[in-house]
């Protein structure tokens, strides 16, 4: 089977070669740290976690960047606000970040560069191309001339004359700086400190970067002249992923990216989403909710990465609900496994190549079709928990416990390529097999459901502990003897 990727630049989807055989290198646009990541930031960030996965899983050696913005007017108006520094603002935030995101379970990438390490690289790329003339100077401000570049617009597929003014993005907000530029598309590389602001001695005076030449220059100085995943968001398209490729590719003569992916936006019951509409969600707020950090990766996953996903209620109510069947599954080992004589520590049988995960790969190696993926997984989750309540309460099944371990197996390496996890430590094992703490709190459990008369959660415990081989002799005053079965 071949990997297919869709490929913004060429607007199809593209078999995947990488530029070194085996090797992958992928950088993705990281958040500037001036608030809370967001909803939008987490499925940005488990798309680009997922597709990491799976290339890894195919085989590849990755090496994923992902870049801090460090510097930008964002974070020096909330320094402003709060009486700190801009180094003070960004520490907390990108401490912030790792906190969330990791409770998502994505992955660390290979390296986290700061744009602040990287401003004499940035430097360096400013000066060459105003050597090679596609870059001017105009009071300590440095621009790039756009129409220099034949080849500006075929990211984003926007003919240059209706490109709207503002295309230098964040830092040329205030529009200050219209008039010196030579066309109003151009773009800002350098920019000179206000007073009162921080900035770094350049060959231009005082000042900081543009927010585009940053990414270059940290793509060039990590991972080289050509790499072979640029993803982002979609809103990343233009201006900045397009002026990064103008401002890297006219020095090199080389593509800056073989394939650019982007994931699609985050709405909130279909409106974009935002502070000023109030309807702005952080990460961390969802979690302290209560919400399973899984059944949100799981809300991510069901959604094809470049398509819009809505946030609603009743949406990530439904994602946990989800996320309880696909548990169940990834437990069911755990659970049921003792009594149905299976090896718990021995590892996915591939020998056979099971079928399913033949289609999960058909799946994913169509541009990363994770929903088509998931639907095998639930298919996995839902045999297992059918059929171990038919051995363990009816004493047959249409499958053989080799074939239900295998199954389960399955869906463990196939979850893991997910990044979705039932978390069952060495502890949980134990109480699943009959730890007798375990056993007494169900136990006591149960007592208090029968005293109150909720013969719907006794009965439940009581099948829990008949499950893990345990049986209960009830008494006179609510008093209740358990014995294993042997």
């Amino acid at each position: 089977m071949t990997l297919t990727i869709y490929n913004t630049l060429t607007s199809s989807k593209q078999p995947f070669t990488s530029v070194q055989p085996g090797k992958v290198t992928m950088y993705c646009c990281g958040v500037t740290v001036y608030d809370y990541c967001h909803l939008g930031h987490a499925r940005s960030y488990i798309v680009w976690d997922i597709v990491r996965r799976y290339l890894k899983w195919r085989g590849y050696q990755v090496r994923y960047v992902q870049n801090f913005t460090d510097i930008d007017d964002k974070i020096l108006n909330r320094a402003k606000a709060e009486g700190s520094s801009m180094s003070e603002v960004s520490e907390r935030f990108i401490n912030a970040y790792f906190e969330d995101i990791r409770r998502l379970n994505v992955l660390d990438a290979s390296e986290y560069p700061r744009v602040t390490e990287h401003i004499s690289s940035i430097h360096q790329l400013i000066k060459a191309l105003e050597e090679k003339g596609y870059a001017y100077a105009v009071d300590g401000d440095v621009y790039y001339n756009v129409r220099l570049f034949p080849e500006y617009g075929k990211l984003s597929k926007r003919q240059l004359e209706q490109m709207l003014s503002d295309a230098s993005g964040r830092l040329d907000s205030s529009n200050h700086d219209g008039n010196k530029k030579q066309d109003s598309c151009d773009f800002a590389l350098w920019k000179a400190s206000k007073s009162g602001e921080p900035g770094w001695e350049s060959p231009w005076g005082m000042g900081r970067p543009g927010w585009h030449i940053e990414c270059s220059a940290m793509i060039r100085s990590r991972l080289g002249e050509t790499i072979d995943i640029h993803g982002g968001g979609g809103d990343l398209v233009f201006p900045h992923h397009e002026n990064e490729i103008a401002q890297s590719e006219v020095l090199t003569g080389k593509a800056l990216a073989k394939y650019w992916l982007h994931n699609g936006m985050v709405t909130v019951n279909g409106e974009k989403m935002s502070k000023s509409l109030g309807n702005f969600t952080t990460i961390r707020q969802l979690l302290n909710t209560g919400v399973d950090p899984m059944a949100v990766r799981l809300f991510v996953l069901q959604a094809h990465y470049r398509k819009p996903l809505d946030f609603t209620p009743s949406a990530i109510s439904a994602a946990q609900n989800s996320w309880e069947t696909l548990k169940d599954g990834l437990l069911c080992g755990y659970k049921y496994g003792q009594q149905l004589g299976w090896n718990l520590e021995e590892s996915v049988n591939q020998t056979g190549e099971p079928v399913e995960i033949n289609r999960f790969q058909a799946a994913m190696d169509d541009d990363f079709n994770t929903s088509s993926g998931l639907a095998i997984l639930f298919e996995l989750a839902k045999t297992l928990r059918r059929e171990c309540n038919a051995i363990l309460h009816q004493g047959e099944s249409r499958m053989s416990g080799a074939e239900l371990q295998q199954r389960w197996q399955t869906l463990i390496h196939l979850a893991d390529i997910f990044g979705l996890e039932a978390n069952v430590t060495n502890d949980t094992k134990q109480q699943y097999q009959g730890d007798d703490s375990f056993i007494e709190n169900l136990v006591e459990q149960r007592s208090l459901a029968r005293k109150e008369k909720r013969f719907a959660d006794s009965d439940r415990l009581r099948n829990e502990l008949q499950v893990i081989g345990v049986n209960l002799i009830d008494l006179p005053n609510n008093e209740t003897h358990w014995r294993r079965v042997t």
